[in-house]
């Protein structure tokens, strides 16, 4: 049995033949077109639109975090500056099929150079493109397989579009050959609970009905198994489900030592399956929905009515709210549309918020009156709110001092920053509270796009240079007697989990999928365990080899 490594989403194993996705469409020719450019333009408005309404309509059904992703792919499709591109093709007497492939093309080159959020923004890109060119060509868009039984997914990567409407009764894991932990493909996955193991390049030497086994929680592929082999791994996902269908429990160690157990959220909508799920409040509360998809800044009165929803959703619970982390990476029109050689190091999160003060008082202004409100009715929640992308002391002041003139109580900030991670017993002098993305802190710590596949082997928070920041975090919280939570998605990954307290995490926040499984690891080992396998992962010298410490350390079996 060989082994194939990649980046495991979640923890559950699953087994069963491979079926791949098909190949994309071919590119269209460049040749001149035997009709007139306005039949031409014809064509490709009436394919934008239909794909546009179609997507859309996938997303109505699909829900949640799925339909953000979708609907945001149909506004690509009629968007007006693709549109031009592509209508100024059409005028040079081009087809509308290479019209829209290579106006698509050139605006995903431009992404893919700007790295970050607009980097991942190319894969869908070629996703709408493809399905574009399918309407004109009159062939299915290139999609799900479906062999007729249950079956592997192997892909390249997969859109939001065929992510969103995965069949989870015949797909039993996914494999992708691209992406990394962070990539829409894995968020999605994680937010499903599909099996699924990213970023393994090895992948494209796997066959159709190839029989394999993958293990997310050791980030593996095993090929052609052993009948042994598959009984073990048959026994281990009956175990991972009984876990997962658990009566859900506050989080705590073994020897009693609470670790509050939260969701992180993208709407206020997803409060009720958290809720079901275990969940003890909200870690992590998105604000960016209410924002991306709009051609101005939200009313006061529009973000409480919102804000209201989500405390009523965790009465007498902590929910901590993120304030909108947007800028150059993220563009919005009415906050920072310049453009920047290098996005994931410029004006975002509190930089652009403090450019426009206006919105980020508007923002907190709506927080305050939607805290006062749901108290006054007796349904409010603990609420706390906190600045994204923070690297300095000064940084924190400013935004602590004016939370507080606005009414918030309880007032902390995001350590994404290695800066601020270093500096954290001065930051934690001023703030509330302190919460690591470790999505983030990844990233810079090891100066790998997080969205990049290319580069996904460095995006790992078992890192030791990571594990060392988040000490320090730890280590400044302990010191000031203040809570420092974990909001990345680090958290969802159980041992690591058990590390991130040993290194001082007060609390845990993650997709609320995985919080049964953190759960469960968590009351197996006592606070002294959870120190001595934070120190044992810490002593390593790469992820690798600290995950594999901690294995030893916390005796979990290498195949668990």
């Amino acid at each position: 049995m060989a082994t194939l490594s990649g980046v495991g989403i979640g923890t559950g194993v699953a087994a069963g033949p491979v079926a791949r996705m098909a190949d994309p469409l071919p590119a269209p020719a460049n040749v001149p077109s035997t009709l007139a450019a306005d039949a031409e333009r014809a064509r490709a408005h009436e394919a934008l639109s239909a794909v546009a309404a179609e997507l859309g309509a996938r997303g109505e059904r699909a829900g949640g975090l799925a339909q953000e992703v979708l609907e945001a792919q149909a506004m690509m499709a009629e968007d007006p500056s693709l549109i031009e591109e592509i209508d100024a093709r059409l005028s040079a007497g081009r087809t509308a099929e290479w019209a829209v492939h290579d106006a698509f093309a050139s605006f995903r080159d431009t992404l893919t150079a700007l790295g970050g959020y607009l980097g991942e923004r190319a894969a869908d890109l070629d996703d709408v493109a493809q399905r574009v060119v399918a309407r004109l060509r009159g062939v299915p868009a290139p999609g799900l397989p479906d062999p007729g039984h249950p079956f592997v997914l192997v892909a390249r990567d997969l859109s939001p579009a065929d992510t969103a409407v995965l069949d989870l009764r015949n797909v039993l894991a996914l494999v992708t050959l691209d992406g990394g932990p962070t990539s829409h493909t894995a968020i999605l996955a994680r937010e499903k609970s599909i099996v699924a193991v990213v970023g393994v390049a090895e992948a494209s030497a796997l066959a159709d009905g190839q029989t394999v086994i993958v293990d997310a929680a050791a980030g593996l592929v095993a090929t052609d198994p052993s009948a042994a082999d598959l009984a073990d791994a048959a026994d281990r996902a009956r175990a991972h489900a009984a876990t997962a269908s658990s009566p859900p429990s506050p989080g705590a160690l073994r020897d009693g030592t609470a670790i509050p157990l939260l969701a992180n959220l993208g709407t206020p909508a997803d409060a009720g399956a958290a809720r079901a799920l275990g969940a003890e409040g909200v870690g992590l509360f998105r604000t960016e929905f209410l924002f991306l998809s709009a051609d101005a800044a939200p009313t006061v009165a529009a973000q409480q009515a919102e804000y209201e929803r989500l405390l009523a959703g965790f009465p007498g619970m902590k929910v901590v709210v993120r304030l909108l982390d947007a800028g150059a990476d993220k563009p919005l029109p009415f906050l920072n549309d310049a453009d920047e050689e290098n996005p994931a190091l410029g004006v975002r999160g509190l930089r652009a918020l403090r450019a426009h003060e206006g919105i980020l008082r508007d923002q907190l202004t709506a927080l305050a009156q939607a805290d006062a409100a749901t108290r006054d009715r007796g349904e409010g929640a603990d609420l706390w709110v906190m600045a994204p992308m923070v690297a300095t002391v000064e940084e924190t002041r400013y935004f602590t001092d004016l939370a507080r003139e606005h009414g918030i109580r309880t007032a902390g900030v995001m350590v994404e920053i290695p800066a601020a991670a270093l500096l954290a017993d001065r930051l934690l002098a001023v703030a509330d509270f302190a919460s690591i993305g470790t999505n983030d802190l990844t990233q810079y710590t090891m100066a790998a796009d997080r969205v990049l596949g290319a580069v996904a082997g460095y995006q790992d928070p078992w890192h030791p240079a990571v594990l060392r920041l988040v000490r320090e975090v730890g280590a400044a919280g302990s010191a000031a007697g203040k809570p420092v939570g974990i909001c990345g998605e680090a958290a969802a990954d159980p041992l690591l989990a058990l590390v991130l307290v040993g290194l001082g995490a007060t609390s845990l926040s993650m997709a609320p999928a995985a919080l049964a499984a953190v759960r469960a690891l968590l009351t197996e080992h006592s606070f002294d365990d959870a120190k001595r396998v934070a120190e044992t992962s810490l002593a390593a010298e790469d992820a690798a080899s600290a995950r594999a410490a901690a294995r030893a350390a916390a005796s979990i079996p290498a195949s668990a």
